[in-house]
C-alpha cells in the first residue's frame, strides 16, 4: 500500500512512515500546493495511492462521488504530528489495509478508528 500525504499534513510524516515500512511520498512533490482535492483523489486513483489527510472534504468527495477508490484516511485529531498520533495511525493502517486496497475511508479519531467501504452510499440509497 501507498499513501499520498494531502498538504495539510507535514512532510515529515513521509519518514515516520518509512520508519514503519509504509511507502508515502508528500503532495508537495507530486503536485501543485494549490491543487484542488478533486485533482490529488483523481491523482491517487490513477496511481493506486491511499489519500491520508487531515481535510473532512475528502470524505464528503467520497460521499457525492460514490466512486470505488482512492481510499482515503482522515485523521480527526487536533494534534496531527507522528509524535502525538503516529501509532494510532499505523494501527489503524495495518487493521484496515485488506479494505484499503479494495476501496475504503477509514477516519482515525483519538483512540479508535472507523471504516466504511466504497462507494459510500446513503442510507435512503437502493
Amino acid at each position: 500500500m501507498k499513501l499520498l500525504i494531502d498538504m495539510n499534513l507535514s512532510p515529515i510524516w513521509v519518514s515516520f512512515l518509512a520508519s514503519k515500512g509504509v511507502d508515502a511520498v508528500h503532495w508537495s512533490i507530486i503536485g501543485a500546493m494549490n491543487a484542488s482535492d478533486q485533482e490529488i483523489m483523481a491523482w491517487a486513483a490513477e496511481n493506486d495511492y491511499v489519500v491520508f489527510t487531515h481535510d473532512m472534504d475528502f470524505g464528503t468527495l467520497l460521499s457525492v462521488t460514490q466512486v470505488n477508490s482512492p481510499s482515503v484516511i482522515q485523521l480527526r485529531t487536533k494534534d496531527v504530528l507522528p509524535g502525538a498520533v503516529g501509532d494510532l495511525v499505523i494501527l489503524a493502517l495495518y487493521q484496515s489495509e485488506s479494505a484499503l486496497e479494495a476501496g475504503a475511508l477509514v477516519t482515525v479519531d483519538e483512540g479508535r478508528s472507523r471504516l466504511r467501504i466504497l462507494p459510500i452510499r446513503n442510507k435512503d440509497s437502493s
